[in-house]
Formats: structure tokens, C-alpha cells, sequence
């Protein structure tokens, strides 16, 4: 099977960062943004997360820019980099700055989430709009470490001869609810992709615990969390709710941390007449 990831363009950002991003644009020259930030993992980048939903953002009437972050895709992945969530808002705000988008839509998965929200808290005129999607930073790091999902993920080195594609497979079974998401062809993608990947970013992450600041917040904000979610403790929904002023959230069943893909439909749908509406 043909593995096809696609490669679009690169921002050349400071230090050598080299920020590959995909961009789909509608026929609206002064369309709004909305920028998509991936989540972490073997094998993660851009495309494996947001491939079913940018189409959706386009027909209405959005350039939609999906980003592989520092470390993942075919971003640069120093090696002697803190991955810190300052290291990464630093790289997303340069890449704001280079594109020309004063103000934008950010949709954020896990990682990813917590990315947008630390972006929003440093740069609230820079963001209109905050998706997020089983987001973290908001709990500390030994409530993450303690999910089945993370353990899963660190229990074999990337790189190491144990790290099969089997396995790969298996733990990527672990994001969502129903497996039959998880196709040969994701499979392959993220394999290739992983090959590019280097242990720095895992072994080096950072992310703070952002709930004390979540009161801070005072974009519109639309949130998803799937009820069976591996990875990200569903009470990450209702710190949400309960510290931001403007905060809506859709908990689904028969869900895990991938919604955007198990319900991609209802996340689009969802997400549009949010936009709209606001």
C-alpha cells in the first residue's frame, strides 16, 4: 500500500526551525484563519489528526492551516530543544507572524490543546476563537502518566527494536473508541513519520498544569471529550467549564481521544455553526 503524507510548505522560523504547515484556502481572499495544532505521540503529525476536517472549514468559508509542531511531521526535531509549552507557543507565534495572520481560529487536540490555550493566554488579541479536544495542560503530569494511554505509549523507546509497527498499530487502537478508525493506511502513515521522530520530544516535554489560569480566558471557547478517552482524564471537561466564562462542551459516548476522527461529521457540524454563531 502507497503510504502518502502529504508535504506542503515550510515557515523558516529562528534557530533553524523549519515549521512544515498545509494550507487550504477558500475562494474568500479575506477568509478568517483557523489554525489546527496536533497532538503528541509516535508517528503524530498534522495530517493523521485533521485530515477529515479541514474540507468542512473551507465550504465554510475559512483558510484552514494545519501545522505539524516542533518535533513531529516533517517539522524540524532539534535534539538539545526543551520542549517546553513556552518552546512551542514561541514557534507558533513566529509562524503567525510569517504567514501575516493577525488573528486566528485555533482548534487544538490534546497537546495540541494545551498549545492554543497557553498561545491564548500569552496573545488574547491574536485569538478569536479557541476548539479544543480532550485538551491538556490542565491536569498535572502524574494524572497523565497514570492513564492507560500514556503508559502504553512509554512503555517501549521509539527507536527501539521492540517498537514494532504491530505495536504501533495497537497503541494507536488506544485513541479512539471503535478500532476500525485505526485503518493499514493510518498505520503506514504514522510508521513513516515516526521514522523521522527522535526520543528529545518526549523525553523532554513540559507542559504546565494551566487551570488556575483558565479564568484568564476570555475568547469563546468550544470543547469535545470522548467518555471512553484513554489518554486524557474526562474531568479535563469540567475543569473547562468550571473556570472559563465563555465555555461550551460536548461530551460524547462511545468516544475516545480522537473525536475529530471517530465523529468527524458532528465535530465539523459543531464546530461551524460555533464559529458562526459567534
Amino acid at each position: 500500500m502507497a503510504v502518502t503524507v502529504p508535504e506542503g510548505s515550510y515557515a523558516h522560523l529562528s534557530n533553524g526551525m523549519d515549521l512544515h504547515y498545509l494550507e487550504f484556502s477558500p475562494t474568500n481572499v479575506d477568509a478568517p484563519t483557523a489554525v489546527f495544532i496536533h497532538g503528541s505521540g509516535p508517528g503524530a503529525s498534522g495530517w493523521s489528526n485533521f485530515k477529515q476536517n479541514t474540507e468542512a472549514f473551507c465550504q465554510a468559508g475559512y483558510r484552514a492551516i494545519i501545522i505539524d509542531i516542533p518535533g513531529y511531521g516533517y517539522t524540524s526535531k532539534p535534539t538539545d530543544a526543551i520542549y517546553s509549552l513556552d518552546f512551542f507557543t514561541q514557534y507558533l507565534d513566529e509562524f503567525m507572524v510569517h504567514k501575516g495572520i493577525n488573528r486566528a481560529v485555533l482548534v487544538g487536540n490534546s497537546l495540541g490543546g494545551a498549545i492554543a490555550v497557553g498561545y491564548a493566554l500569552e496573545h488574547p488579541d491574536k485569538v478569536s476563537h479557541l476548539i479544543l479536544m480532550a485538551t491538556g495542560g490542565v491536569e498535572e503530569r502524574e494524572v497523565y502518566f497514570a492513564t492507560q494511554g500514556i503508559q502504553a505509549m512509554v512503555k517501549y523507546p521509539m527507536g527501539s527494536p521492540e517498537f514494532t509497527k504491530e505495536v504501533l498499530g495497537e497503541l494507536l487502537k488506544l485513541l479512539v473508541f471503535d478500532p476500525k478508525h485505526i485503518t493499514e493506511q493510518l498505520v503506514n502513515e504514522r510508521w513513516k513519520i515516526l521514522q523521522m521522530q527522535n526520543p528529545q520530544v518526549l523525553a523532554s516535554m513540559q507542559i504546565p498544569n494551566l487551570t488556575d489560569r483558565l479564568p484568564e480566558l476570555s475568547v469563546p471557547i468550544l470543547g469535545f471529550w470522548g467518555y471512553q478517552d484513554k489518554f486524557c482524564p474526562i474531568s479535563g471537561a469540567h475543569t473547562i467549564i468550571s473556570q472559563c466564562g465563555d465555555a461550551r462542551m460536548n461530551m460524547l459516548s462511545q468516544c475516545g481521544h480522537w473525536v475529530m476522527v471517530e465523529h468527524s461529521a458532528y465535530f465539523n457540524k459543531q464546530c461551524i455553526e460555533f464559529l458562526q454563531d459567534n
